[in-house]
């Protein structure tokens, strides 16, 4: 389904050859670490693009505009001894057919992005092999943008992929780490991390979120530039699985990870609805999210 939104280029007579999937732009920001050595930070941020950006995490091939575009913001707040305790945040996103508008897929935090490193060590991604954290927690970070990006062309088109970053938790949980590292990883360590997100994707009870996902892009947001009217109200159709997911459990993670990602889209798309959806839509998203409720007032503003 990825390959429908290039086929004009095609027929304009661009050439298509296979590349990466994934192109990152990383970025470290160390203003919290004084007196070190500031040069081991532009190696580590060449070091981590290159490596999400060289590998072929897939059998797929993708042309040069197809690539999934995505950033890396690693915060670094503790260094010492070759460990980095960081914060990092993760966006992707990929075009909206018809349009140069470019819809978020994933805005995720992880506050655990812990990890030993020697500057130039190597950043080597094998196969259901432990190396080290590093690798596991990238390795990790690309499938999930892919499998998001695939859900969004195609009804559980990322599942591969998520089970590729089940095989990496899996392997990491058993792995020998500092205890910093492993925090991430661990069922019972929070709801809220590496683990129990992956958990939530494949879990059999988040199928309909997982087909509400692929509807809001394709049948959604694809048709909006044919038909804003339409597109619009296939979204507000579709929305009452979130509220159905949080009910039935309350602490899930996937829910919380759709709405960071898409809660300021949500309300540029019916801050102009009719007044059934803006009602509808800016009710169940306070029944869920009232966290963020001066963002959901701007619905109705």
């Amino acid at each position: 389904m990825r390959k429908l939104f290039y086929i004009a280029c095609m027929l304009c007579g661009l050439s298509i050859a296979s590349a990466q999937e994934i192109n990152c732009t990383v970025t470290i920001n160390s203003d919290q670490i004084e007196g070190s050595n500031k040069q081991v930070y532009e190696t580590l941020k060449t070091s981590i693009q290159e490596y999400m950006n060289s590998n072929r995490w897939t059998n797929m091939s993708y042309a040069e505009q197809e690539k999934i575009e995505c950033s890396m913001l690693i915060v670094v707040k503790e260094a010492a001894d070759n460990m980095y305790k960081c914060e990092m945040t993760l966006q992707s996103r990929r075009p909206v057919w018809g349009t140069t508008y470019t819809t978020p897929l994933l805005n995720f935090v992880d506050r655990n992005f812990n990890f030993t490193y020697q500057e130039f060590d190597r950043i080597e991604w094998q196969q259901n092999t432990f190396t080290t954290n590093l690798t596991a927690m990238l390795a990790y970070y690309c499938y999930l943008i892919i499998g998001h990006d695939q859900d969004s062309f195609q009804r559980l088109g990322g599942t591969p992929f998520f089970q590729a970053c089940e095989e990496i938790v899996n392997t990491c949980q058993s792995a020998s780490m500092e205890s910093s590292e492993q925090k991430g990883w661990l069922a019972f360590d929070s709801n809220r991390n590496r683990y129990a997100l992956i958990n939530n994707l494949l879990d059999e009870a988040f199928k309909k979120y997982r087909n509400f996902y692929y509807e809001y892009h394709r049948l959604g947001l694809d048709e909006m530039s044919g038909n804003v009217t339409n597109g619009r109200a296939r979204i507000a159709q579709g929305l009452p699985v979130l509220k159905e997911a949080y009910r039935s459990r309350p602490a899930t993670y996937v829910i919380g990870t759709f709405l960071d990602a898409k809660a300021d889209e949500l309300v540029d798309i019916f801050h102009n609805g009719t007044d059934k959806e803006k009602k509808e839509v800016y009710d169940l998203l306070m029944d869920i999210d009232a966290t963020r409720q001066t963002t959901y007032d701007r619905i109705n503003n």
